[in-house]
């Protein structure tokens, strides 16, 4: 826990509960659904040292070795990533499988935070400007969570329920994400007041199924939850339908347009990163780049 602060302590009545099993985390979290979850611990513990969250206890979720491994399933085609799998890991490990996530994981603060922070702590922080979500919007991604009740898939499109809220029950936790395997070029890129450990004022993921002749979207900073350019993927699969094989590079006009209309599908505010205006007119490039990036690459990444 060492992001503590120097003029902040954790509230000496704020207990941790170690879990050593699965089975374990999930009965206690029963018992006491006030437990919060903390694993890599780089959003909670800021939030504990700051004074915006205590939490009645903590439960530590490090020592389940399975939440922290990967492994292909469905055939291949689907990719299962462990709740506590960090981003230095997707980098290193899955960057063939899921480009953009790799590309997000690559600008998530520094290589502290990257070695200790989860993409399960991304998901259930909710933050709209959470780096790792675009991409998981973008590939339709899905939500394996659980309680001692059983377990349930949530779709990534449902999971987002409000700015920091999500979908999960009081007494559920995160197990895993299941992403489907890059089906073409995917690409992701943000904006922000610096380049490094930067906060997102607008981000931005693409994903092409050059197969099925679908884009994928995700847009983050840009609205109360993470959401997705559903106007922008329609346009881009007429627009592009038939020209799949097409060598040439993507047309300009096109390119702008599907910017144009990510940039109208979010909804941003006003607030001391930047602006709503600001906001559209970087998503709106944002979005034009990213395509015209990831089409560019189909020869390379599209699926034999």
């Amino acid at each position: 826990m060492g992001l503590m602060n120097s003029g902040a302590t954790l509230d000496p009545h704020v207990t941790v509960q170690r879990a050593t099993s699965w089975p374990e985390a999930l009965a206690r979290l029963a018992e006491d659904p006030g437990l919060a979850p903390i694993c890599g611990g780089t959003d909670i513990m800021v939030n504990i040292n700051f004074g915006r969250s205590r939490p009645e206890g903590l439960l530590d979720l490090t020592g389940l070795s399975e939440l922290g491994e990967w492994s292909l399933v469905d055939d291949g085609q689907t990719i299962r990533i462990g709740a506590a799998v960090t981003y230095k890991q997707i980098i290193a490990e899955i960057s063939d499988q899921c480009p953009a996530l790799a590309i997000a994981a690559r600008t998530v603060g520094s290589p502290q935070i990257r070695n200790r922070g989860t993409i399960g702590g991304n998901l259930a922080t909710a933050s709209p400007a959470g780096d790792a979500i675009p991409p998981l919007l973008a590939t339709g991604a899905q939500i394996e969570v659980a309680s001692v009740a059983g377990s349930r898939l949530i779709g990534i499109d449902d999971f987002f329920i409000g700015p920091k809220l999500n979908s999960l029950a009081a007494d559920e936790l995160i197990r895993a994400v299941l992403v489907p395997v890059a089906r073409g070029p995917q690409q992701f890129a943000k904006i922000g007041p610096r380049n490094a450990m930067v906060i997102a004022v607008a981000s931005f993921a693409v994903a092409l199924d050059t197969k099925a002749g679908k884009v994928g979207t995700g847009i983050g900073s840009a609205g109360p939850t993470p959401l997705r350019a559903a106007t922008a993927e329609q346009f881009a699969a007429r627009a592009l339908e038939g020209k799949w094989d097409d060598p040439e590079s993507a047309d300009s006009e096109m390119l702008r347009e599907f910017g144009r209309l990510a940039a109208s599908d979010a909804l941003p505010i006003d607030d001391v990163r930047g602006t709503a205006d600001y906001r559209r007119h970087s998503l709106s490039v944002l979005a034009a780049r990213c395509l015209s990036w990831a089409w560019s690459e189909r020869s390379v990444r599209s699926p034999a």
